[in-house]
């Protein structure tokens, strides 16, 4: 085929037309159809797309599914497909929302710890608090309990973004903390208090999780508890 009929073929097929391109040389011939698709490509691409308020809703689901799944299993328990399947969505939607599986760690980090402040707003006391804290419920629900304590022992290990949003919880949970200590003592000594009782709480939360025995999980839970509520 020549460089006249190439260009001619190219510019039928660009065009989408239905006509028949017939060529002869010498004792060949070459017939070619083009198929004509009456929808073009960028109307059918752009008919698939979602409406705004369906994209947030597919964002969110997929980081509710994240970070209980992280919660649960751990970041590196949880790969992608367990990710799309948990949230009924593709991978496709997955990364066209947050682009790597680095970025959806580093949000649904956030989202986590997000969450269970807004739940430290319809706690009364610290010590109703503390008490709910240290209890076999949440130790048996790792996924709808606290991120701090069922993420701290991977999130060294990952981005400075994920990082960087944990600390911000840290420090945020430490001030709800630092704000229900006595108030006849001073800030830093409220400040140092809260620090003291959120690594208690945390630290014993892993240990209970962690231990093989049942009973030493009770007691690790228990005996924290009483110290804390002196």
């Amino acid at each position: 085929m020549d460089r006249i009929a190439r260009g001619r073929l190219h510019r039928f097929v660009a065009l989408g037309s239905t006509e028949h391109f017939s060529y002869d040389r010498n004792y060949y011939k070459m017939t070619v159809v083009i198929i004509l698709v009456k929808t073009p490509l960028w109307l059918k691409i752009s008919g698939m797309r979602v409406s705004k308020e369906k994209a947030a809703e597919n964002r969110d689901r997929i980081l509710k599914a994240a970070s209980r799944l992280m919660r649960e299993r751990g970041i590196s328990g949880v790969g992608v497909d367990a990710l799309t399947e948990a949230a009924g969505m593709t991978h496709g939607s997955l990364y066209s929302q947050f682009g790597s599986k680095e970025r959806l760690i580093e949000e649904a980090v956030a989202d986590a710890i997000a969450a269970k402040g807004q739940e430290l707003r319809e706690v009364s006391t610290l010590g109703d608090y503390v008490s709910e804290y240290l209890s076999a419920t949440h130790r048996d629900e790792p996924g709808s309990g606290c991120p701090f304590a069922a993420l701290c022992c991977e999130i060294s290990r990952q981005s400075q973004g994920a990082r960087e949003r944990f600390t911000a919880g840290v420090r945020g949970m430490a001030g709800w903390l630092s704000d229900r200590m006595g108030s006849g003592i001073k800030q830093r000594q409220r400040d140092e208090e809260a620090l003291a009782t959120l690594a208690s709480l945390v630290g014993a939360l892993v240990l209970a999780r962690a231990v093989s025995d049942s009973k030493l999980s009770d007691d690790i839970l228990r005996s924290t508890r009483k110290r804390l509520e002196r």
